[in-house]
């Protein structure tokens, strides 16, 4: 493996400064960079192009100019653009802002998308499978900037206007129970009186509750209070003990309830230091809670069970820290709102400029300035990643091996995941490890959309303005980002499948 990793990054490294070298003779070759100031009034024309003549050393010959960029790259001065501006602030600012922007929607539609298609192809053509694969060809095929438009037209403008008087039809009451009724009896690999009763009770269940929330204003101003994040914790514990391990009392089930409680008592005892906590403080207590829960899986789980109890409630814990974290969210909605006009979801920048409020408020002031950009991408990402992993898993789940692990009388679950899943991500592998370096690249047509300026408007206003050192500052982190995880993709390859040598 050492040597493999040796090769592999001598090779990305040849390869990648003969790339910056093409991509700089390309670049510096996009047209005259001296065009706008030859407009200029006689008296200022010349002393305007000697000034910017010598800032991009358009006196000297191309591969003169690519070895000077090159030598300020190792020492990480990429320079300035043709205004005099350090292109370092430029692209820090830049990235920051296409981190925040795309990375989350990124591993979103990663996670979501890898799990439709396994559930998919263990429910093959039934309804779920057939919905799915409708939806994800839909939306594959939807141009990004029209999906970005509709969501600002009805995801925010529209629902910004229904935000004052917040109140829910009947007919619309009935139509998202049936939907909700009718996915959570879909993910069920259960008989169909099975399916049909938990059809009918999360129907029942997801009336009374919409009912009530439009009754008592609850979308004007929500909250989730201790006994639904309590109903949360309890219900991940009861899923993550089930996924890493059995439907059964044992101690993976005692060390995720017991997890779940400890936080369900903590979203108390810690009430008042989450008022307006400093953001510190929110990490230190994520912190304690992981810790908490390796020490209850450790202590629990015993010999035999402690690994699949530490991961279980290690899971657990996340979970409800993320409900804890919502619920307190939640409840500066309406102070939020107030303070931005009765406009909260936004459809222009990064956020509010110059707001001012408390932690939570912030926190909501970027949630929903992220909230249309994320869906516009996690929608049409959705879509290639349901479909291989739909693929793939259908792929494997007829192999020998497969039928093998069943034939020993393994549990559907370990079958699922130990053998079919695992070897079903490899394809996956390689399109993930390409889309999280493509994250770094930026999404122009996003960015364009929704006013936001990060990685891709840098690479625009370096081809527009005809200006090398941007565009080689986006490229030098697009990409050696595509370098980087092209191979750790390829060191993963032997780590899920030991079939393969690296050799």
């Amino acid at each position: 493996m050492l040597v493999f990793i040796v090769r592999r990054l001598i090779v990305s490294v040849l390869v990648f400064f003969s790339a910056t070298a093409l991509v700089y003779v390309m670049a510096a070759n996009l047209g005259d960079p001296l065009a706008d100031l030859r407009e200029l009034p006689a008296n200022r024309r010349e002393n305007a192009i000697a000034e910017r003549t010598e800032r991009m050393h358009l006196d000297k010959p191309v591969i003169v100019r690519y070895f000077l960029w090159l030598t300020g790259a190792f020492q990480w001065d990429l320079g300035t653009d043709r205004d005099g501006i350090q292109i370092n602030a430029t692209l820090e600012k830049a990235l920051g802002a296409t981190l925040q922007l795309v990375l989350g929607a990124t591993v979103l539609a990663i996670v979501l998308g890898v799990a439709l298609g396994v559930i998919s192809a263990l429910r093959q053509y039934s309804a779920l499978d057939l919905t799915v694969t409708f939806s994800a060809f839909v939306f594959f095929s939807l141009p990004l900037f029209w999906v970005g438009s509709l969501l600002k037209e009805f995801a925010a403008i529209e629902f910004n206007n229904w935000l004052a008087d917040p109140t829910l039809a009947w007919w619309v009451i009935g139509l998202i129970a049936l939907f909700v009724g009718g996915l959570f009896s879909s993910l069920l690999v259960t008989d169909r009186r099975t399916r049909l009763i938990a059809f009918g009770g999360t129907t029942a269940a997801m009336a009374v509750a919409l009912t009530v929330m439009s009754a008592t204003g609850w979308f004007a101003n929500p909250g989730l209070g201790i006994g639904v994040i309590a109903l949360t914790a309890l219900a991940a514990a009861l899923g993550f003990a089930t996924l890493f391990s059995a439907l059964e009392w044992n101690p993976v089930m005692k060390a995720t309830v017991i997890t779940a409680v400890l936080g369900i008592l903590s979203s108390v005892a810690f009430g008042s230091v989450l008022e307006n906590p400093y953001p510190i403080t929110v990490i230190g207590l994520l912190g304690l809670a992981i810790a908490i829960a390796v020490g209850v899986g450790w202590f629990v789980g015993g010999e035999l069970f402690r690994r699949p109890a530490i991961t279980a409630s290690v899971c657990t814990a996340v979970a409800t820290a993320m409900v804890i974290f919502m619920d307190r969210m939640l409840w500066s909605f309406a102070a939020y709102s107030d303070s931005v006009n009765g406009r909260p979801i936004a459809t222009i920048g990064p956020s509010t400029p110059n707001y001012e409020g408390t932690y939570w408020e912030h926190n909501l002031d970027s949630l929903t300035h992220l909230a249309l950009p994320t869906m516009a991408l996690v929608l049409v990402s959705l879509a290639s990643y349901s479909r291989y992993s739909r693929a793939t898993m259908l792929e494997v789940m007829n192999q020998d091996y497969v039928r093998t692990a069943r034939a020993k009388g393994l549990p559907e679950r370990a079958v699922i995941l130990r053998h079919a899943f695992r070897n079903g991500l490899i394809p996956i592998t390689t399109l993930v490890a390409y889309d999280i370096a493509s994250v770094f690249g930026g999404a122009v047509v996003t960015e364009t959309v929704f006013g936001w300026r990060a990685m891709g408007s840098l690479l625009l206003d370096g081809i527009r303005e005809r200006d090398p050192n941007p565009i080689m500052a986006f490229f030098l982190i697009s990409g050696g980002a595509v370098v980087l995880f092209n191979m750790i993709a390829d060191i993963a390859y032997a780590y899920l499948d030991p079939r393969i040598r690296l050799s």
